[in-house]
């Protein structure tokens, strides 16, 4: 099942290929991430990427994703948002940089955690 990841805040397009970076040196998700591009605007002179799409499965590439996502947004400054989503179900999970930045050890386990959950859920077929 596919998971889309986008980006709200200053630069949406350059933070999506940054995180796209991150996800794509991890070797359990090599392959499973790709950039989807939104349309061109009128008199735009190409396409902006628009969101990530991370095809998971089992095994332990939710809690490899939520580490790197979690991972990226402590090292982000200003407002900052991931959404992570399953397409048309609107499945959705989001993360604040602002909300992440400050947190101890046990606190981001338990974050990591908890999104490793939330995806392995939102990659789950609808039943």
């Amino acid at each position: 099942m596919a998971v889309e990841l986008s980006v709200v805040g200053d630069s949406p397009g350059d933070a999506l290929r940054d995180l796209y970076a991150w996800l794509s040196e991890e070797p359990e998700l090599r392959g499973r991430v790709r950039i989807v591009e939104a349309p061109p605007e009128p008199g735009a002179l190409g396409t902006a990427p628009d969101v990530l799409q991370l095809a998971l499965g089992a095994g332990g590439a939710f809690a490899t994703t939520a580490t790197v996502v979690i991972a990226w947004l402590r090292t982000r400054r200003g407002e900052l948002t991931v959404k992570l989503s399953r397409g048309q179900e609107q499945a959705e999970v989001e993360l604040t940089a602002k909300g992440i930045k400050d947190l101890d050890a046990a606190a981001v386990r338990a974050m990591t955690d908890h999104l490793a959950q939330a995806l392995e859920k939102a990659a789950r077929p609808p039943a």
